[in-house]
């Protein structure tokens, strides 16, 4: 993990200690910890150390999903303006195109990297933006080669535009995962089953509740999906971090850049939009 990922972190922790107005000295206890833990981050990517720092302030404060309120208002955001989108899709020249670029601004729905996010406008500006990273093609062409789609969900809220994406897509075989318990605004299966992602593709969980996907701490029954899969299409920056250095080359990333660490990485700015094929080198361009 990046030095600079602990500033984000103590921020994060910090909105959530002031959110669920904890004592004195529940607040002395978690950031001593803080302290105490993050000088060893080098060894973690930023999603584990997400979950070891999480583990703790559910200790302390006795609360198991410190985002059930937002996830519910995601959710039900999203839904309110799905009807509009989903015709939008149905009568665009390229359906894929437009699903595609929908599900990647739904990944501005991220309590992790900021308390506010303008859905609304990250739409609008996705919709005419040039993505940091374009393997949009190559994408399509391998939706339709796929026998065995698996589908990594990140957030509540952003499901919404995954689930379009999904029924635009119409595969016979598509998995879509979501988180094996509560951690920041992540998907669980709770979640899924509140926007219906049933109606569109079987759905599973990782068996993992960190805000990524680990192969070797998640479950065998997740991993068997993975290693069945010919085509993963991997949402958010979470996901990133914790698939990319597999260098796979099924592995293709939707995401918004949130981050100077990750943006870095993938060699763009920070705010793009990215599709972006892990076994790959493309960086702005095409694939």
């Amino acid at each position: 993990m990046d030095i600079r990922c602990i500033d984000c972190f103590q921020a994060s922790f910090a909105r959530l200690l002031e959110k669920y107005s904890l004592s004195d000295e529940q607040k002395m206890e978690f950031w001593h910890y803080f302290d105490e833990t993050t000088p060893a981050c080098s060894r973690f990517s930023a999603p584990e150390m997400q979950v070891i720092l999480q583990k703790k302030l559910k200790t302390i404060s006795g609360i198991e999903d410190f985002y059930l309120r937002e996830k519910c208002d995601s959710n039900n955001l999203a839904l309110s303006i799905a009807d509009y989108w989903k015709e939008a899709v149905k009568s665009t020249k390229n359906p894929f195109a437009m699903a595609v670029r929908l599900a990647i601004a739904g990944n501005i729905m991220d309590y992790g990297a900021a308390n506010t996010f303008n859905l609304r406008k990250t739409i609008e500006k996705v919709m005419h933006a040039k993505l940091g990273i374009d393997c949009s093609n190559a994408l399509a062409d391998r939706v339709q080669s796929a026998r065995k789609i698996l589908y990594l969900g990140d957030n509540a809220g952003e499901i919404v535009f995954d689930k379009l994406l999904i029924a635009t897509m119409q595969h016979p075989d598509l998995t879509f995962v979501t988180r094996g318990g509560s951690t920041l605004n992540d998907v669980t299966l709770k979640d899924a089953h509140e926007v219906r992602m049933q109606d569109v593709a079987q759905v599973i969980s990782s068996g993992l509740d960190a805000p990524t996907t680990l192969l070797s701490q998640s479950s065998q029954s997740f991993r068997d999906h993975f290693q069945a899969a010919d085509l993963i299409i991997s949402k958010g920056q979470g996901n990133l971090e914790g698939l990319i250095d597999l260098k796979d080359p099924r592995i293709y990333f939707l995401l918004m850049a949130k981050c100077r660490v990750m943006a870095e990485r993938l060699g763009v700015e920070v705010n793009d939009f990215v599709i972006y094929n892990a076994a790959t080198n493309h960086v702005k361009s095409s694939c």
